[in-house]
C-alpha cells in the first residue's frame, strides 16, 4: 500500500515508516521538524521512506502532496504532544493539535485516502470524571467518558469527533489509538517540556538530578515502541476501524511512580541522587494508566518488551549521542505564578 505518516521525522512516526518500509509499504510522509528530526530516519532508508518538509497546518501544500501521491492510508501522527506545557501555551500547542489534524483529515480525504489511523493520548481521559456511583479514576478503559483537563487533551478530543464526523459524513474509514507514554530510542531528549524519561536520562547523564513536580508519587505506566507499533500496523490494515482501543501495558505491568522512574534511571546511569523536588504542576493527574483488553482482544495486543531493557537501550543511545543543554524552543505564552520556575529560570 502507499501510505502516508505526519510527524515521519518524529519519534512515533520515524519507528513506524521504519517497519512500514520493511514490510513492503511505499511509505510518504511530511513533518515540520518541530518536534521531528531527519536524522531518525535511517541513512540507508532516506532513499525509499519519501517525506517532505511540510507542516501539517500548511493545507493548501499538504493537500497538493497528497492528491500527487494518491496515499491509501494516513496515518496522523504529528504532535506537539506537551500536554503539562499546554495551560502555559495554549494557542500553541491547540493550533498544532487541532488546527494541524483538521488539515491533515481534510487534505486526506480530498486527495481520496480510504482510512485514516489517527494517534491520540491517554490525556483524553484526564484525571477521570465524576457519576452517580462515585469517582471513576485511573485505570482508564475506553468505556470512560474523555474528560480533558488540560488544552492538548481538550485539542485531541476535539480533533477526534471531527475525524469521526468528516469520515463517517464521507465515507471514509477512521480508527482511534490510544498509546500509554510511548519510549525508545529517537525520542527528544533535549526537550525540556515534555517526556519525563528521556529528560531524566539526559540529566543524571550529565551528573545533575531527577527534577520531579509535586511529591514523585504519580503513578504512570511506560509502553515500549516495540509493543505498540504491531497494534498501528494492524489499524493500518483496517482491523480497528471504526474503533478507540488503548494500546499500551495494563495498569500493572509497568506501573511505577515517578519516585520509582527516578531511581531506575539512576541505576542505569550511575546518578542515583535524591531528585530535586518543584511545586506539582495544576493540570497533571495524580494517576494515570490504562486497561488493554479491547487491543488484546481486537488488535492481539501483547506486553513482550522488557520496560527496563528500554530504559537500558536508551541511555546506551544517548550516550551514543552525547548528553545535550536543553533547548527552551517553545513560547511560553502565559506566565504567572504557576509557571514552572524550571522553564522560565530555565533551570533544567
Amino acid at each position: 500500500m502507499k501510505i502516508w505518516v505526519t510527524g515521519v521525522a518524529g519519534f512515533l512516526g520515524s519507528h513506524l515508516a521504519e517497519r512500514l518500509l520493511k514490510e513492503g509499504h511505499e511509505v510518504y510522509g511530511n513533518d515540520s521538524r518541530i518536534c521531528g528530526d531527519a536524522a531518525n530516519i535511517p541513512a540507508d532508508m532516506r532513499q525509499y521512506i519519501h517525506w517532505f518538509d511540510c507542516d501539517c497546518c500548511d493545507y493548501d501544500r499538504l493537500q497538493n502532496l497528497m492528491k500527487k501521491i494518491k496515499p491509501e492510508v494516513i496515518v496522523h501522527a504529528a504532535a506537539t504532544a506537551h500536554e503539562g506545557f499546554s495551560p502555559f501555551s495554549p494557542h500553541f500547542i491547540c493550533k498544532n493539535i487541532y488546527e494541524a489534524s483538521v488539515s491533515t483529515f481534510s487534505a486526506a480525504i480530498a486527495a481520496g485516502v480510504k482510512r485514516i489511523v489517527f494517534m491520540s493520548t491517554m490525556a483524553r481521559y484526564g484525571k477521570g470524571y465524576l457519576d452517580y456511583t462515585g469517582w471513576k479514576g485511573s485505570p482508564f478503559t475506553e468505556l470512560h467518558k474523555a474528560n480533558p483537563c488540560d488544552p492538548y487533551g481538550i485539542a485531541k478530543v476535539a480533533a477526534e469527533e471531527t475525524l469521526k464526523n468528516l469520515c463517517e459524513f464521507h465515507g471514509v474509514n477512521w480508527s482511534i489509538m490510544v498509546p500509554h507514554n510511548i519510549i525508545g530510542t529517537k525520542q527528544k531528549y533535549d526537550d525540556p517540556y515534555r517526556n519525563v524519561v528521556s529528560i531524566f536520562m539526559n540529566r543524571m547523564l550529565q551528573g545533575k538530578s531527577a527534577v520531579v513536580y509535586g511529591d514523585g508519587e504519580q503513578t504512570r505506566c511506560f509502553s515500549p515502541i516495540g509493543d505498540v507499533l504491531p497494534s498501528i500496523i494492524k489499524a493500518i490494515h483496517g482491523e480497528a476501524d471504526s474503533q478507540i482501543i488503548n494500546i499500551g501495558p495494563d495498569s500493572d505491568d509497568n506501573k511505577m511512580t515517578i519516585n520509582e522512574l527516578a531511581e531506575r534511571i539512576g541505576n542505569l546511569t550511575g546518578h542515583n541522587s535524591k531528585p530535586d523536588y518543584y511545586p506539582e504542576r495544576g493540570c497533571d493527574a495524580k494517576h494515570a494508566t490504562c486497561l488493554s483488553a479491547k487491543a488484546r482482544e481486537i488488535l492481539g495486543f501483547e506486553a513482550t518488551h522488557d520496560v527496563n531493557e528500554c530504559f537500558k537501550e536508551m541511555v546506551e543511545d544517548i550516550k551514543a549521542k552525547g548528553v545535550k543543554p536543553f533547548n527552551y524552543f517553545l513560547p511560553i505564552e502565559i506566565t504567572s505564578d504557576k509557571t514552572p520556575r524550571t522553564w522560565i529560570d530555565r533551570l533544567l
